[in-house]
């Protein structure tokens, strides 16, 4: 884990970082290298057995700090299940310093295809939930002058086929971050979203690709290779970091430069894959 050759292992040592959906893919590389560094790690996920298999391997990263780690069910689109998963993190692991908010849904659909309840469902989870989250550790990041990170995607900024229902929530979740770094900051609470590019071997790629779109995709991308859960991991360590300590109000892309291209290649590739299940 390249994040432990250039910081301290115990940078994050006593201090509480709580991951949303937690318990697999993006979000556990992020909870991984808060642990490297010695964080006390609270993950989350709609039912219980993703984040207890996390943190099996969570604990064992952190455990040269003596960090915490605590496992529980939560479904982001239930407030007071956030609440209540947030009080137990304080009483069993300490305040929260630090909140990734990196719960999220998505699937490829057409805009007429799209139902009411699957456009709902997936802003309920992603924009919805980071609202529950952010609003619900607000006492603890006052009291510890801690931050935000939102997991947050290309759809917000680059219009892509069959992604309507991610795009506005996603850009949901990038304009509430801003607006937060203006109320917060006199709180001393930062905030921040990152834009993860395309990352490898996660669900989201097995989701929305196929391998002839993987080739085309890694062809385009200036830096010509897909990016790793640790990229994103890292870029959070960073934000979350005394290096990072005027930084807030801030969308920053971990994408190997993919969102510059734009989505041209992404919509064709989309349309195959649509007409070859019908």
């Amino acid at each position: 884990m390249i994040v432990q050759e250039h910081l301290p292992t115990k940078l994050f040592k006593d201090r509480t970082v709580f991951v949303t959906g937690g318990g697999s893919g993006i979000n556990l590389g992020v909870a991984r290298n808060f642990a490297a560094l010695g964080a006390n790690l609270a993950i989350c996920g709609r039912t219980q057995d993703k984040p207890d298999a996390a943190a099996v391997e969570l604990r064992a990263l952190s455990a040269h700090a003596g960090g915490k780690v605590l496992a529980v069910a939560a479904d982001v689109r239930d407030y007071a299940a956030v609440q209540a998963a947030f009080a137990r993190t304080r009483s069993e692991v300490g305040p929260i310093d630090v909140l990734v908010c990196g719960a999220a849904g998505n699937f490829l659909c057409p805009a007429e295809g799209l139902s009411p309840n699957g456009f709902k469902t997936v802003v309920d989870i992603d924009l919805l939930g980071s609202f529950h989250a952010s609003r619900a550790a607000f006492e603890q990041l006052k009291e510890t002058r801690g931050c935000i990170i939102f997991i947050s995607a290309g759809q917000a900024f680059v219009p892509m086929a069959y992604q309507v229902h991610v795009a506005a929530a996603k850009a949901g979740i990038d304009i509430m971050m801003k607006n937060l770094a203006i109320e917060w900051g006199r709180h001393g609470i930062r905030t921040h979203s990152i834009v993860p590019g395309p990352i490898e071997a996660t669900e989201g790629m097995r989701r929305l690709s196929s391998p002839e779109m993987e080739k085309g995709k890694k062809a385009v991308i200036p830096l010509g290779r897909y990016g790793t859960v640790d990229d994103i991991g890292q870029a959070a360590v960073f934000l979350a970091s005394p290096l990072a300590s005027y930084i807030t109000g801030v969308v920053l892309c971990v994408d190997g430069g993919s969102n510059l291209v734009g989505s041209a290649l992404w919509n064709t590739m989309v349309e195959k894959m649509d007409l070859q299940r019908r």
